[in-house]
């Protein structure tokens, strides 16, 4: 069983809630359970083969951070690609090294019919995270998780 030991500020700043993208079925499918994380707007190509070369480019496992007053700051975009729909709200968790829970969110507005969900968000070390540690990133539906990645925070 995870313990909490901090509510992040995982703020999805999307109109209204969390996006959805309309890609076709092969990239969905390439990327099926991931979380791709990048610096700006997920990107788009001619075809999927393009696409798919395009997301793999832009995808970042590192999130660089500035200063924020006293703390560490880091902003990024997200496509989570699930596992399965259904969910309309997901619950994104941040686990470290020895897999405790240090940051979670609840993401709600989720287009429950959508494979895909896309958003940006900022965090900071005020919500759990430390700069130079690395995160296994989990999206749950529930109790399972619908799409993950991992993140180390410079």
């Amino acid at each position: 069983m995870r313990t909490l030991t901090l509510v992040s500020s995982f703020a999805v700043l999307v109109s209204g809630g969390v996006a959805h993208a309309e890609l076709s079925r092969g990239v969905i499918s390439a990327f099926h359970g991931q979380l791709v994380v990048t610096k700006d707007d997920l990107p788009e190509g001619k075809n999927d083969g393009d696409t798919i070369k395009k997301i793999n480019a832009a995808r970042i496992h590192t999130v660089d951070g500035e200063k924020k007053g006293d703390v560490q700051a880091w902003h990024f975009h997200y496509a989570a690609f699930l596992t399965r729909t259904g969910s309309s709200t997901l619950k994104v968790e941040f686990l470290n090294e020895k897999n405790q829970l240090s940051a979670t969110q609840t993401l709600n507005d989720v287009d429950p019919k959508s494979a895909v969900q896309l958003g940006e968000t900022g965090l900071n070390e005020d919500d759990g995270l430390t700069k130079g540690h690395t995160y296994t990133v989990e999206l749950l539906a529930g109790s399972e998780v619908v799409a993950k990645t991992t993140l180390t925070m410079k």
